[in-house]
């Protein structure tokens, strides 16, 4: 109904230009909302307020001459101007069964839009550096950015999912010693491992897996590994020291080419674990870019050279800087360290210059909070490479806290350990983990209550939506049991048997299906159909406990038949954008 008022309002946009009221070429932007007040219609729009400057009318004058424009329709009974201006629709009560037949006819296609059609997407999610396995806070962006990348594709964008994959820099290296050391323990070497390592079971089992594969090949005394290093913490000395002096001895003990071996043997391991854990949570993505590939085909290099020509690069106390302080960072930032070595943020810049050579309309970054004051200085570097820096999008997301009851799960000890999302997984099930971690606005601060998880009550919200799916099929299975047939046709010819209060709430909120899943795309915010999908499951639920289906009268009986398999339907396709089972028997 929504699209065919808009629809309506564009027809009469187009007759009043005719009329030399507006420019031809002027652009109207319909908005369009439900009213809360049924003595204000069902829907009402500004439309005329809008259209005032350009048309240069008193806003109210202009909503009489809208209307007068307006093509008559069976659907809509009435049309008021209120107030200032506002047009109020009323529509024709018939018009609402409509929708039983939509929602039935297009099936799981009902609600999918082409408002983004012809614009490409990428949506770059997780990117978690691959030095350990995905904990619960990686979960949240996980089912956060794979719910708006399934969203964006509802809405008629093309989207293209990508994994920034961090397997450069001194974190990569300080994985690489670690696997080593745990290698060298596992020949029989006896020596200390680095207060600043990575300390998780997984880079035991990594090098155990290195030793059974390559046997003794990268054995190294520990008395040559340890000579002459500076202390560790403590000893009373520097762990970041430390933990440097340990990565260059084994490059030189090593040699590049044995560096590499273990350098890989750490990398894959544990980005084929990401791999299959993200799959396992129902995450995919069509590109997995690698970092290194930013500096083996000379990409930052080429960034830089821009940003130079550009006049943005100067030198100062053997660094380079980017002065994005010119384009609203709050100050300059180096780009090249006084060693020549190159910092994380330039390979941010190159990596964002390969996105905009890559013709994407729109670049979607999802971040955790924490890297709230990096997007200033990301746009500027956008800026300063001659884009348009709106093309960028960074949706923040806040970290989860788990709960179990009222009672604070530790996330993680003091030997490394941590609560992985494969864990959380294993203990709540995909479906809670996914409804859960999209249940709030993503920059919105979130418990998760493991035992209300996995609780099979109506207080679990994802539970309750899943049985509002299996009840329907129920009713189905009992029909069946009885040895009646369902006629969906008489069904639709007696739809205006259903004038139960609950019957009237049920159609209206189908009807809200699509608009609610097309905003939901548009402003990044998966929680709008989570919240869609409780308040129609509630309404379900409610009907389903007020009144009888399978009822003697077969034209009433077939009516509701028709209505809650297009609840099931509706059910099924919200959550199959959120990657949620629909089971049909709870």
């Amino acid at each position: 109904m929504k699209q065919k008022l808009e629809s309506l309002l564009q027809q009469a946009v187009a007759g009043i230009k005719t009329q030399g009221i507006l420019e031809n070429d002027f652009i109207a932007q319909i908005q369009l909302e439900r009213t809360k007040d049924p003595q204000h219609g069902d829907f009402a729009t500004n439309l005329a307020m809008l259209l005032a400057k350009p048309a240069k009318q008193n806003p109210r004058q202009l909503a009489e001459k809208i209307v007068a424009a307006l093509p008559a329709d069976p659907a809509v009974v009435k049309v008021e101007i209120a107030g200032p201006g506002f047009i109020n629709f009323f529509i024709n009560p018939d018009s609402q069964f409509q929708i039983v037949r939509q929602v039935l006819e297009q099936g799981d296609g009902f609600g999918l839009s082409r408002i983004g059609a012809g614009q490409r997407v990428q949506v770059e999610f997780v990117s978690a550096n691959p030095t350990g396995p995905l904990h619960v806070g990686h979960g949240r962006g996980a089912a956060y950015g794979s719910a708006v990348a399934d969203l964006l594709e509802a809405a008629g964008f093309s989207v293209e999912r990508e994994y920034y994959v961090n397997d450069a820099g001194r974190q990569m290296d300080i994985l690489a010693a670690s696997v080593w050391l745990r290698y060298l323990e596992a020949c029989g070497e006896v020596l200390p491992f680095p207060s600043n390592g990575y300390r998780g079971e997984y880079v035991r089992d990594i090098s155990a897996n290195l030793h059974r594969s390559a046997g003794d090949k990268y054995r190294q005394p520990a008395a040559q590994v340890l000579a002459d290093l500076p202390a560790d913490e403590a000893q009373g000395g520097d762990k970041e020291k430390h933990i440097d002096a340990l990565i260059e001895r084994a490059k030189t003990l090593l040699g590049p080419e044995a560096y590499e071996q273990v350098f890989q043997a750490g990398l894959n391991e544990i980005l084929l674990d990401i791999k299959d854990d993200l799959a396992e949570f129902g995450v995919g993505y069509q590109c997995w870019f690698s970092e290194r590939s930013l500096m083996d085909d000379q990409s930052i290099d080429r960034a830089l050279q821009r940003l130079d020509e550009a006049g943005f690069l100067y030198r100062q106390e053997g660094a380079t800087w980017f002065a994005s302080s010119r384009l609203g960072d709050e100050k300059d930032r180096v780009v090249v360290r006084d060693n020549g070595q190159t910092t994380y943020f330039a390979s941010d810049i190159a990596y964002h210059m390969n996105k905009l050579d890559r013709g994407f309309d729109k670049i979607v970054n999802i971040w955790g909070a924490d890297h709230h004051g990096y997007i200033p200085r990301v746009k500027a570097a956008m800026q300063a490479l001659g884009a348009d820096d709106s093309k960028l999008k960074v949706l923040l997301v806040q970290f989860a806290v788990l709960y179990r009851g009222d009672e604070k799960v530790q996330m993680s000890t003091r030997s490394g350990e941590f609560v992985t999302l494969r864990q959380l997984r294993n203990e709540v099930g995909k479906d809670a983990c996914r409804f859960f971690y999209v249940m709030r606005k993503s920059e919105q601060h979130m418990d998760f209550d493991l035992k209300l998880a996995t609780s099979k009550t109506n207080e679990n919200p994802v539970y309750y939506v899943q049985y509002a799916h299996a009840r329907v099929c129920s009713v189905l299975r009992q029909l069946d049991e009885k040895g009646r047939q369902r006629d969906p046709l008489l069904g639709m010819q007696h739809l205006n048997l259903l004038v139960e209060e609950q019957e009237s709430a049920l159609l209206t909120t189908l009807s809200r299906y699509p608009e609610t899943l097309e905003r939901a795309a548009l402003n990044y915010e998966p929680h709008q159909l989570i919240q869609y999908l409780r308040e129609l499951a509630n309404q379900f639920h409610s009907y389903y406990n007020a009144h009888q289906f399978l009822v003697d009268d077969d034209k009433l009986c077939n009516a509701r038949i028709n209505l809650v398999c297009a609840v099931r339907q509706v059910l099924a396709n919200a959550m199959s954008l959120l990657k949620i089972n629909t089971p049909e028997a709870m």
